[in-house]
């Protein structure tokens, strides 16, 4: 990118013992983006998260801010001026807001009161504080349980309580761990719709996953990370490319022959590197798919099958991180 980051990651190493969880890790963020780290279980993500804050200090490395950017003043030069984030952690503390994978606010307080709790932490004047209480309760969806005790939300309202006292002090930087773990589907949707608002009002976020199929369609950029190294940073489609050897060939016909049409397609010679049948779906993995669906739809012609659907697409993320990996797939 041709603009200058927001933050700097440059070179973070971090132990806990003997332990190395992050290595030599080096990342640039950029203003307005959903930026998406991505590993399974104890891959370092959280660990990572933590030392953006400031909250864990690494051996070796350093997280720097752009300084010039967060206070509004420019320097002399009109160059970018960083700075540390644990050499300026009061700063730091304002610039970030962080919600972690397990709820963070007090069970036996209400939700309009750890709002104005974890306010009153950044020292915000009361009409300031007031006011973002406000639009924070419309804006996740919170209005009606205000005066509810914390302690009796559902898991997807606990979720939005997390996010909204992260932002009650409008941090330039939102960081999310698992943002969606353990909620169903329609609750997840609800989040990454709440992410996506968030976003679009200018918050730059960081968030950490591992429903790859998910974080596809909301992350500008993707950093994949493995026993505390990240092995490839790059726009979910830009991964795609790079990494997928073939494309899907998705069909559906009638009668449904299936096992007669891979037969007269995939013969010696064809651009065809594999077949599968997957309910009432064909598949057919090829790197040249013009080619084969001119075939393919000559072959249907001849067994007399009749096209119902075809789609054309490269493998989903989650294949794609198994092959970057080499990890064997694992359910969320």
């Amino acid at each position: 990118m041709d603009r200058p980051p927001i933050l700097k990651i440059q070179r973070i190493s971090k132990r806990f013992g003997k332990k190395k969880v992050l290595k030599n890790i080096s990342l640039d963020i950029y203003e307005g983006e959903i930026f998406g780290l991505i590993g399974s279980s104890g891959s370092g993500k959280t660990t990572l998260l933590k030392n953006l804050i400031g909250y864990l200090a690494p051996e070796e490395g350093d997280v720097k801010f752009r300084y010039d950017y967060f206070v509004k003043k420019k320097s002399k030069d009109g160059k970018p001026m960083y700075a540390s984030v644990f050499k300026q952690q009061r700063l730091a503390k304002n610039l970030f807001g962080f919600a972690s994978q397990e709820p963070s606010f007090y069970q036996k307080l209400t939700v309009k009161e750890n709002l104005k709790y974890f306010g009153s932490l950044y020292n915000m004047h009361k009409k300031a504080l007031d006011s973002n209480i406000d639009i924070l309760l419309s804006l996740m969806d919170l209005r009606h349980a205000e005066k509810t005790l914390a302690g009796d939300l559902s898991g997807g309202m606990e979720r939005r309580l997390d996010i909204a006292c992260a932002l009650i002090h409008d941090p330039e930087v939102l960081i999310l761990d698992e943002p969606t773990s353990d909620l169903d589907p329609i609750l997840r949707d609800h989040i990454w719709s709440l992410v996506q608002k968030i976003n679009k009002k200018g918050t730059t976020i960081i968030l950490a996953s591992h429903h790859l199929s998910e974080v596809e369609n909301f992350c500008s950029r993707l950093a994949i990370i493995k026993d505390g190294k990240i092995i490839d940073v790059a726009s979910p489609a830009r991964l795609k490319t790079k990494y997928a050897e073939s494309q899907e060939i998705r069909i559906q016909t009638y009668p449904g022959r299936y096992s007669n049409i891979a037969k007269a397609i995939k013969r010696p010679g064809s651009n065809v590197f594999d077949i599968q049948i997957r309910g009432s779906e064909l598949i057919i993995f090829s790197d040249q798919p013009q080619a084969v669906i001119h075939e393919l739809l000559h072959t249907l012609e001849v067994l007399k099958e009749e096209l119902i659907d075809i789609n054309v697409s490269r493998p989903g993320l989650d294949e794609l991180f198994m092959k970057i990996t080499g990890e064997e797939k694992k359910n969320p």
